[in-house]
């Protein structure tokens, strides 16, 4: 069917409100004189239908359970991956157009904007998705659209296993982490697997623990009876109702929290959480973004200047509230995996480094120089 006919039944359809159901897309295809057997008017109808409620040509992908991110870089070039790095799908929207199109009405179904005076979106869908989208000319040549899956379902340490996120005998370890109530953060950089992760972490805490957690977007989906979820909200176009991570631990700590969870540490919110594990909330955790974990410090250092809290008040903080960073890496392969633990410790400047603890390794993880501070906290796990 040509693109000009497509056009009119969709302008057709546009005008009416109605939903493209196979008897009204029948019908505009009548309004425009063609006649149609019923086979064609139903994979019109499905076409359309996945164009005005549903994301187009990305549906199947999206609907792929081992698809974590659908990443749409020009018209013919939609890309997918599913945990072993990116693929290139075979996928193609007609034009530049279709993907704008697409990308604007999934800003819609988000209820934010997206158009030339804000070309570009950072929201989550209904259905947990995140959404990414910039628009030309800021983005060159074509519209690049982003989502990111969110699963309903968290894994299990031995699913990781499995996976490969981590070694034999792994999860036996982190186990202990998690049940020695060790404050910890996730690190690693974009699509490591950070989330993921701590999902399953969340997952082992004792069912009588209530778990709070405060996130930009709410993708963390532990396997636990008792989660509260906080998010949090931009300011409208009156530049009124924003809600801050910032507001949303301060907002947690009066909740009763067991364990308070900051889904990515990123912003002022560093100051907010540290003051709070320094409280007694024992076992808090949360995520940040990290080339490695012995980059965590100046990254929290950097964070907490922004904040305003100076240098030797943040480390002062960091020594008492932080016990573990737990560090993930894609390797070439593009498998996302966990490469070391570091426990923290007070150098002789009195500022706080991180020290090896276990290192991946094929068989297991190694024990390094820091397993001697590491294994009286877990309670002398083995």
């Amino acid at each position: 069917m040509s693109a000009v006919l497509l056009d009119a039944v969709r302008q057709r359809l546009a005008e009416s409100g109605a939903e493209p159901t196979p008897a009204r897309v029948a019908a505009a295809l009548r309004a425009q004189g063609r006649l149609l057997g019923d086979a064609e008017v139903l994979g019109v109808a499905a076409e359309l239908r996945s164009e005005l409620v549903g994301a187009g040509p990305l549906e199947a992908l999206l609907a792929d359970p081992e698809v974590t991110d659908v990443l749409v870089a020009a018209p013919d070039r939609v890309w997918v991956d599913r945990g072993g790095g990116l693929e290139l799908t075979g996928v193609t929207f007609r034009d530049a157009e279709a993907v704008r199109r697409l990308a604007q009405r999934l800003a819609a179904v988000a209820g934010r904007r997206l158009d030339d005076a804000r070309p570009w979106v950072d929201a989550r869908m209904p259905d947990g998705t995140r959404l990414h989208a910039v628009l030309p000319p800021v983005a060159v040549g074509s519209t690049c659209l982003s989502l990111r899956v969110v699963r309903p379902r968290a894994f299990t340490l031995e699913e990781l296993v499995a996976a490969g996120t981590l070694p034999p005998g792994g999860q036996k370890l982190l186990r202990a982490m998690v049940e020695a109530r060790l404050s910890f953060l996730v690190s690693g950089g974009t699509g490591t697997g950070k989330t993921t992760l701590l999902s399953a972490l969340l997952g082992l805490v004792g069912p009588a623990e209530r778990i709070v957690l405060a996130e930009d977007s709410a993708e963390l989906r532990p396997d636990h009876p008792h989660v509260v979820r906080l998010e949090t909200r931009p300011a409208n176009q009156e530049g009124a109702g924003l809600v801050t991570l910032a507001d949303l631990v301060r907002q947690a700590l009066r909740m009763r929290p067991d364990r308070l969870v900051v889904g990515e540490v990123r912003g002022a919110e560093v100051a907010t959480l540290l003051a709070a594990l320094n409280t007694g909330h024992e076992g808090g955790c949360g995520t940040v973004h990290a080339n490695a974990a012995a980059h965590v410090p100046a990254r929290l250092e950097a964070l907490g200047t922004a904040a305003g809290l100076d240098r030797a008040s943040l480390h002062s903080q960091l020594a008492a509230a932080l016990n573990l960073v737990v560090h993930l890496v894609r390797d070439r392969d593009g498998r996302r995996r966990v490469a070391e633990v570091h426990v923290l410790e007070r150098d002789p400047a009195g500022l706080v480094v991180t020290v090896p603890a276990l290192r991946w390794a094929a068989c297991g993880f190694v024990r390094e120089r820091g397993w001697e501070r590491l294994d009286p906290l877990m309670g002398g796990a083995r």
